[in-house]
């Protein structure tokens, strides 16, 4: 038994869970840092795949990307089931947490009873550690909340073993060994290599600022191509995308930007501190851009708040991240 569980709120849920995960095994990692060795800062418009038939625009990697690049860069061993039958999902559970051990779980928000109704939507990768139990109700750290809560064990089956898209078929996950010394600068330097790769190197015009490229004209085009309902319809998603699921465009590259600032302290680098407060100013132009775009989507569009507008504030965003990550790939 490692005593009671750190239970700490954070902006993201998957960077919540894994830093809180380590931080109970005697790893204390902030999310930033989390998120930051996890590389989780991506994009990619990949208008071929319909969510909800709308295009799909995606500003992270995959979920379950950042726990398995972290566990991975740290040489933290790691044990992950998915199960048949509910039955068989709970009872391990139960034999897990009997063991006094911390169990994260892949969920789907809309079955969960402590998310007020406003709040709950088909999404099966949401992330939350389960640490105990009182009587038949679990004990729940989920890190999009400021408290812990409890669970009724009904309603965790359900949300354990939702079904559609990125079904969690009941995925648990522990950690099963962590080394008693781990030296960050290795990983943090992988990491930083592996952001910038996936940002300005891969060729596809559908990733990292060549994918914002491609989603601005796309903006620009909208409008004639789709009509003007169609159009509020398809911009709206995208903001949803930066602004609601997870935190989005702006919110992770605030997230990657206290990174480059733990970073530049843990590895003696001025230059990470000053690229900090350049990614700060990035996620201050996606924050534009959703302002300017939620504006339009509620009929109360400001200046220079038309498609145009919004496919140039999106240039911009592309242009400060491009000359961003070619700087900060020289500093890993």
């Amino acid at each position: 038994m490692r005593g009671i569980f750190p239970h700490r709120q954070s902006a993201h849920c998957e960077s919540g869970v894994t830093a809180n995960l380590l931080t109970h095994h005697g790893l204390p990692l902030s999310e930033a840092m989390t998120f930051g060795i996890g590389s989780g800062l991506f994009f990619a418009y990949l208008p071929f795949i319909r969510v909800n038939h709308l295009p799909l625009t995606t500003f992270r990697i995959a979920p379950g990307g950042i726990f398995n690049r972290v566990t991975k860069r740290l040489g933290i061993g790691v044990e992950s089931r998915t199960f048949r039958s509910e039955p068989q999902g709970m009872a391990e559970l139960d034999r897990l947490l009997a063991a006094g051990i911390a169990v994260g779980a892949q969920t789907g928000v809309f079955w969960l009873p402590y998310f007020p109704p406003a709040l709950r939507f088909h999404f099966n990768a949401h992330n939350l550690v389960v640490f105990g139990k009182a009587g038949d109700d679990y004990r729940i750290s989920d890190p999009v909340l400021g408290e812990p809560v409890l669970c009724p064990a009904a309603d965790l089956e359900r949300a354990r073993f939702a079904k559609g898209a990125l079904a969690p078929r009941g995925r648990i996950y522990h950690l099963a060994r962590v080394p008693a010394n781990i030296d960050l600068a290795s990983p943090i330097r992988e990491a930083i290599r592996e952001v910038c790769r996936v940002m300005v190197r891969i060729p596809v015009p559908l990733f990292g600022v060549r994918g914002i490229r491609l989603l601005a004209g796309q903006v620009e085009k909208w409008p004639a191509r789709l009509g003007d309902r169609k159009s509020i319809l398809y911009l709206g998603n995208v903001i949803r995308m930066q602004e609601e699921i997870g935190t989005g465009g702006g919110g992770f590259r605030f997230i990657y930007a206290a990174f480059l600032q733990e970073a530049a302290g843990l590895l003696g680098n001025g230059q990470l501190a000053d690229l900090s407060g350049r990614m700060t100013a990035v996620g201050d132009r996606w924050r534009d851009f959703a302002v300017a775009g939620a504006r339009h989507c509620k009929g109360r569009p400001g200046e220079h708040d038309d498609f145009a507008d919004l496919a140039r504030i999106l240039r911009d965003c592309a242009d400060l991240e491009d000359a961003l990550f070619r700087d900060l790939s020289k500093q890993a």
